[in-house]
């Protein structure tokens, strides 16, 4: 008897120390192994790295958030940094029973593992593979644990529609990422009656004599309203290039996108050199409002990389924030994972066994049966992490998608503004109008002043007159009396007088160009007849519409 009431006082005790600690549990296991794959050779992959590694050490120093289960990183060299290559590393990370993997970087590679994660129903979390088309229901195992390009887009054509432009130029890489990206600046840009008025894609191999020629051609058409979609890696070159050819000065306007920001937050303070080359750009920046949870991180964040500043110093820039921010949520969702008395296995996959492929030892991949389960749980985390609130909306996204606008001038940079996706454009921060009832930040509306290309304040018109293009033919007529509404300068095709000069003004207040030549009606001798002049276009118009109705007339017989 006495050694069955020991043996019910030992289930209670434990069973009252498990349930208030939360150490054990029949279903968790002592460790949980977790992938990432980069490119940590370069100053991202290295921030990305510090990041990752820092959030793993404090997840599995909080006994909160896993109780005794611990995270078991393993990091893969993504070395080739490309779509297919990198299959190879996907490959290796996948054989280890990762219930997750952490990356990739680039939104190119992503696009080709994921198809993988598919099949093996391992969940992808990645916070810089922005691609708008990585969130379709083609990949359901792809987590953005960030902001989707789709929302900078947004910014940007709300920025090209607040200055009153119309036309952009875009230059961007020729892969995936790039295509896709301008495809979703065109959306949104035509939702504000905007357009991209040429396309000039760029090898991602290209050199600086092929960046030449594309920025040839760019600054021959009429839009001055030139958007920049790339990479840190390869973004630079673009602007190094439109320096050498003239086209950082007056007139233009260069909008690049998060990657400048990207560049000046993590390898800044840049070269005097460096700097000029991208004076007076603008370009969004993640935007995560300030907290004591933030402030506590960038404290941490001089520590973790003192020592780390070989190549240069490594600053503090979004793509930190929502790494560390990435583990958090998935131990999170792992955390809700065990609790619901869920376990971690893996089986092998039959379809790949029927490859026989031995020499790819395609045998030591497995699905991992609980994947999908998992995959859930991360969409249903609601935490607040360095980054702010870190929820999903109903559509897979994040909540709460919002940019800083800065501006390039001199040494470093300024902020003129604000963007979120639910009040727009604002000089005050996003959260700070959210707060506020109604539509009492009106006001907040106006962005502050801008230092363009060229050193200059005053808002460039954003388009000149192409050198190509058919041209407005307009009558002027040469009259001998009242001279001083219109003549023509003597020795020259040019014209002058009151009229001219109402006529320039009026071009000049067009958002658009208007390319025209003026045509010289008489002989100078004698005033011309502007009825003969009407009569002459009239009939020209005439005959025009006589071709157009004979050949349509033409297409009716024949239908």
């Amino acid at each position: 008897m006495v050694k069955v009431w020991l043996l019910a006082l030992m289930i209670l005790y434990n069973g009252f120390s498990l349930t208030v600690f939360g150490i054990h549990n029949s279903t968790r296991p002592e460790f949980v192994n977790i992938g990432a794959l980069f490119s940590f050779n370069t100053s991202v992959g290295k921030i990305i790295k510090i990041a990752i590694e820092a959030a793993v050490e404090d997840v599995n120093s909080d006994p909160n958030i896993l109780g005794e289960t611990k995270l078991k990183l393993s990091l893969q060299e993504d070395s080739k940094y490309r779509g297919f290559l990198s299959i190879a590393e996907v490959l290796q990370v996948m054989a280890r029973h990762n219930v997750a993997i952490i990356g990739p970087h680039s939104s190119v590679t992503a696009h080709v593992i994921t198809h993988i994660a598919n099949e093996l129903q391992v969940p992808l979390l990645s916070f810089s593979a922005l691609d708008p088309t990585l969130s379709s229901l083609q990949f359901p195992f792809f987590i953005r644990t960030c902001h989707s390009d789709l929302f900078q887009m947004a910014a940007i054509a709300d920025l090209v529609d607040y200055y009153g432009w119309k036309e952009v130029i875009a230059v961007y890489i020729d892969d995936d990422n790039g295509r896709n990206g301008i495809v979703a600046l065109g959306d949104k840009l035509a939702e504000r009656r905007c357009r991209i008025s040429y396309k000039a894609p760029v090898s991602p191999e290209a050199t600086p004599e092929e960046i030449t020629n594309v920025l040839v051609q760019v600054a021959l058409a009429e839009s001055r309203i030139i958007v920049v979609h790339a990479n840190t890696l390869w973004g630079p070159k673009v602007f190094s290039v439109a320096r050498n050819l003239g086209m950082m000065g007056t007139g233009y306007v260069w909008i690049a996108t998060a990657f400048l920001s990207a560049i000046l937050d993590i390898s800044g303070p840049l070269s005097s050199d460096k700097m000029d080359e991208i004076q007076g750009v603008l370009t969004p920046r993640m935007y995560t409002p300030d907290s004591e949870l933030k402030r506590r991180f960038v404290l941490k964040w001089k520590n973790l990389t003192r020592g780390n500043t070989a190549d240069g110093p490594l600053g503090l820039s979004f793509l930190s924030l929502y790494a560390y921010d990435t583990i958090y949520a998935l131990a999170h969702a792992l955390d809700a994972f065990f609790k619901q008395g869920n376990k971690i296995t893996f089986t092998n996959d039959s379809k790949l066994l029927s490859l026989h492929g031995d020499t790819l030892n395609l045998e030591a991949l497995n699905v991992f049966n609980e994947g999908n389960t998992l995959r859930k749980n991360i969409y249903g985390v609601n935490m607040t992490g360095v980054t702010g609130l870190f929820k999903y909306a109903p559509d897979g996204n994040l909540v709460n998608p919002a940019y800083e606008i800065i501006n390039v001038i001199g040494s470093g940079s300024r902020r003129i503004g604000y963007w979120s996706n639910q009040s727009g454009l604002s000089a005050v921060p996003p959260e700070t109008i959210h707060s506020k009832p109604g539509n009492g930040f009106r006001e907040s509306k106006k962005l502050l002043p801008v230092i363009w290309p060229g050193d200059i304040d005053q808002k460039p018109r954003g388009w000149v007159f192409p050198n190509n293009g058919r041209l407005l033919r307009i009558g002027v007529p040469i009259s001998v009396s009242y001279r001083q509404f219109v003549s023509q300068v003597p020795g020259t095709d040019t014209f002058q007088g009151f009229c001219i000069d109402v006529f320039l003004s009026a071009v000049n207040l067009l958002p658009y160009a208007v390319p025209y030549k003026f045509i010289p009606y008489g002989d100078g001798k004698n005033n011309p007849s502007c009825t003969e002049l009407v009569r002459l276009i009239t009939t020209g118009v005439s005959i025009m519409s006589i071709v157009f109705c004979g050949v349509w007339m033409f297409l009716m017989v024949i239908l």
